[in-house]
């Protein structure tokens, strides 16, 4: 299944959220469990922390033992034209699936879409991004935290790879916090200029689009879905139609002026940065994005351990303006 769904299709036991049991259908008749004994023995049940995989029961058990939740939220946009379009979502829940597997919190289903305007190149490329505005991504991170804490959640942990997404959030994170009493935060994924916990690893220290970093991650989710016979080694440049005053070393919404980058001009991605990549995908490898995953999920979870010890007061759940 997709990266949206269930199970991806890496087949690593290292990325698996899930742990099996043996199971005897407690719904059935005595006599009926004891004459299909031989084959129920087989049947399996999974214990998971993707709440699309539970029914209400399950959910109810989890909020005995947590009140955190993990909120996923990734992006469908251009990246190389050797990695997919859902490269930041398969980070994120990846990260996500992992650091929940540590610390068993829950997960909600991946939002697949983001905030990236910047990225839908232009009129009939055909290039297949997909991108709320700020303004929806705002409705969705404010309705699905309330729908959360109507239920029962106290802590919510929001988690992208996708910085971009970063830029349009502080505003509803603040809502939440001051009409719940909630904890919420935004986890952001080692990426970009953020990479300090994952420098070891990297060749390139700055982790830019659909470079080392990212195409390692790929190839560390699925090799078959990485076409490295399209990958090509980009560096980014300032938009020509700025002209020759500035320039542009990565993928940040600013521009270098007399030295100084204290200049942010919105720019798309295509004008800075060929075929969407920014450094070397040449440089990535399926260890390199394992070791990624790894040391990303462990310090998500570490959060997750330090977060455990907030107490948090909700002054109210109420939802009832969830319906318009």
């Amino acid at each position: 299944m997709s990266v949206f769904g269930v199970e991806p299709l890496l087949k690593q036991a290292l990325f698996t959220d899930t742990k099996v049991v043996r199971c005897l259908g407690s719904g059935a008749s005595l006599n009926t469990r004891n004459a299909s004994l031989q084959g129920e023995k087989n049947m399996v049940k999974k214990v998971t922390y993707a709440m699309e995989e539970m029914s209400y029961p399950d959910v109810q058990a989890v909020l005995k033992t947590t009140d955190i939740v993990l909120i996923p939220i990734g992006s469908h946009e251009k990246h190389g034209p050797h990695i997919p379009l859902a490269t930041d979502a398969i980070a994120t829940v990846m990260t996500t699936r992992l650091a929940a597997q540590k610390e068993r919190v829950p997960y909600t289903p991946m939002i697949p879409v983001g905030y990236s305007p910047h990225h839908m190149g232009k009129v009939n490329d055909g290039i297949g991004t997909l991108t709320f505005s700020g303004e929806t991504l705002r409705r969705i991170v404010y309705e699905i935290g309330k729908s959360l804490i109507y239920h029962g959640f106290n802590k919510l942990i929001y988690v992208s790879q996708h910085a971009s997404n970063s830029k349009v959030v502080d505003e509803v994170l603040r809502r939440l916090r001051y009409e719940t009493g909630c904890f919420v935060a935004w986890y952001l994924t080692p990426t970009e200029r953020k990479t300090q916990l994952i420098n070891d690893v990297l060749e390139e220290k700055i982790a830019w689009h659909s470079g080392e970093m990212e195409t390692a991650q790929c190839m560390a989710y699925d090799e078959s879905v990485v076409h490295m016979e399209r990958a090509k080694k980009h560096i980014a440049h300032a938009p020509e139609w700025l002209g020759p005053a500035f320039a542009k070393t990565d993928g940040v919404p600013t521009v270098i002026f007399q030295g100084s980058e204290n200049i942010t001009i919105p720019m798309e991605h295509h004008e800075y940065a060929e075929e969407a990549t920014i450094g070397d995908p040449f440089l990535g490898t399926p260890e390199k994005g394992k070791r990624i995953f790894e040391k990303a999920s462990q310090n998500l979870a570490d959060f997750i351990q330090e977060v455990r010890k907030i107490k948090v007061e909700i002054k109210s759940r109420d939802y009832e303006f969830r319906a318009w």
